[in-house]
């Protein structure tokens, strides 16, 4: 897979993401799609971001059934 070992290691423990470089790696490494690695990546970034950002997020007003006036 020409990946070091550390590098496997810290995706595994969650210390270290999967770049578009390693997804092409595993991808051919596992036979799946690089989209799949990438997908899973999105995912827990986006979890990790939502966590974090929760309460920042709570308090914003989503913008319902407002309309635009252009003059």
């Amino acid at each position: 897979m020409h990946v070091p070992y550390q590098r496997v290691n810290e995706i595994i423990n969650g210390r270290r993401g999967v770049t578009p470089s390693t997804a092409l790696r595993l991808s051919k490494f596992f036979g799946v799609s690089p989209d799949f690695w990438m997908n899973i990546q999105l995912r827990w970034d986006l979890y990790f971001a939502q966590q974090a950002e929760a309460a920042e997020l709570n308090s914003i007003n989503p913008m319902e059934n407002r309309v635009a006036t252009v003059y």
